[in-house]
């Protein structure tokens, strides 16, 4: 049995990331990796989707999507070659507390990812129902494509798909698309793919598939944690409701048994922030844990993106949200219409909200329309640095850029 500072089950955002951090400062590392490293994200959820939508077709996103995966594979594989890491090419399973596979460590990282929550829909055994994954490998474009779900993956798809010229039905159970967005942004959104052609049914339950007149299904009903054949129950870990694994504020999981060390649950395993990026940084924080360094990561500032066209994004709270806290903002809103890049562009429709306290700090900001997600990430930068309404006016800003939006909706 080889002792080792670090083990990492999972080479997914965050597994790699933890592994690449990790031995910088020195740590040996081992990472379990069964399947290919990069994990969901990298081989069959964001960056695959990403390339669908910078494709113009069906043919030349699947030849796309293979070489940019195979690119971006081979640049993480380079990562876990770093001499402080091995990576071993199978699931890490716990025999004990600080044991998995043939290494022992006293601190390890669970990063085992998410995988598709299946509904118990009569008939979800259809051959012609599949995931997100399932969609990716398609080889022939589907004519008529129904989407269960209405949330980032379905609403992503639905765009792609639609503009690849199939016909596009989504069903959702809520009275709204992208709960997690503005219900204002995510109505306009829903009305403007209308227009592109796009069928929504809203407030919709699926009881049965048969149901439904399409070549191919997609289950877009969300993701769940991956958690099953880790060993966990011999540890003494129990699951959260959710199926994620608990853990405090800096990660640690909460239950379990850790005699000499510390044990941490990053990313979409620990159903907090089921994001990328969020998964990267939480994977930073757990290394700065156990090398014993202060961060100032800021958690409850996250932003987050919806690549459909045009994109939507957002941070913080939304309008609803804020109302029912009863908490004192102003509404401050710009639109892309108004905008002279967006029009040089061609990319007119859009439309950006601003949240700010009484006292002029940013409370949050949702937006839909060309590259919003960029206009977003200055929010977020700007919302970490407690920047007040006042100093970002006073910020210069290039002209003619999309920013000006933001400031346009501060002037």
């Amino acid at each position: 049995m080889e002792k080792v500072d670090l083990i990492i089950l999972g080479a997914g955002p965050g597994g790699y990331r933890a592994a690449e951090y990790a031995a910088k400062q020195g740590l040996k590392v081992v990472v379990f990796e069964g399947s290919e490293v990069g994990g969901t994200c990298l081989n069959v959820g964001c960056i695959p989707t990403k390339t669908y939508v910078h494709s113009a077709t069906f043919a030349e996103a699947r030849e796309r999507m293979a070489t940019v995966v195979a690119q971006l594979r081979q640049g993480v594989e380079g990562i876990l070659s770093h001499p402080n890491i091995t990576l071993v090419r199978e699931n890490g399973v716990f025999t004990d507390a600080h044991t998995v596979g043939d290494y022992t460590a006293d601190n390890i990282i669970i990063a085992t990812g998410s995988e598709t929550k299946w509904l118990p829909i009569k008939g979800k055994d259809d051959p012609r129902v599949v995931d997100s994954t399932g969609l990716l490998n398609l080889e022939t474009q589907p004519k008529r494509l129904a989407i269960i779900g209405a949330g980032v993956i379905g609403m992503e798809f639905a765009s792609v798909f639609n503009r690849f010229g199939t016909e596009v039905t989504v069903i959702e159970y809520l009275k709204e698309c992208l709960p997690a967005l503005d219900s204002d942004i995510a109505k306009r959104l829903r009305k403007y793919l209308e227009k592109q052609g796009i069928t929504f049914k809203m407030k919709t339950a699926v009881e049965d598939i048969a149901a439904i007149d399409a070549d191919v299904v997609l289950m877009a009903t969300g993701r769940k944690p991956r958690t099953e054949g880790l060993g966990l129950e011999a540890i003494g870990v129990n699951l959260a409701p959710n199926g994620a694994i608990p853990v405090d504020d800096n990660y640690q999981i909460v239950n379990g048994q850790w005699p000499n060390g510390k044990c941490y649950a990053i990313g979409d395993v620990n159903g907090k922030q089921m994001l990328a990026h969020a998964a990267e940084m939480q994977a930073i924080h757990a290394v700065n844990q156990i090398i014993g360094k202060k961060d100032g990561i800021d958690f409850s500032i996250m932003p987050a993106a919806i690549f459909t066209q045009p994109e939507a994004a957002c941070v913080g709270p939304t309008e609803d949200l804020l109302k029912e806290q009863g908490l004192a903002y102003e509404c401050k809103k710009s639109f892309w219409r108004a905008n002279g890049k967006a029009m040089a562009m061609n990319e007119t429709e859009g439309l950006l909200k601003l949240f700010v306290s009484p006292d002029g700090l940013i409370l949050g900001c949702h937006a839909y329309g060309a590259h919003s997600a960029d206009i977003i990430q200055e929010v977020s930068v700007l919302m970490c640095k407690h920047t007040t309404m006042a100093e970002l006016a006073d910020m210069v800003h290039i002209h003619p850029t999309l920013s000006e939006i933001l400031k346009s909706a501060v002037d």
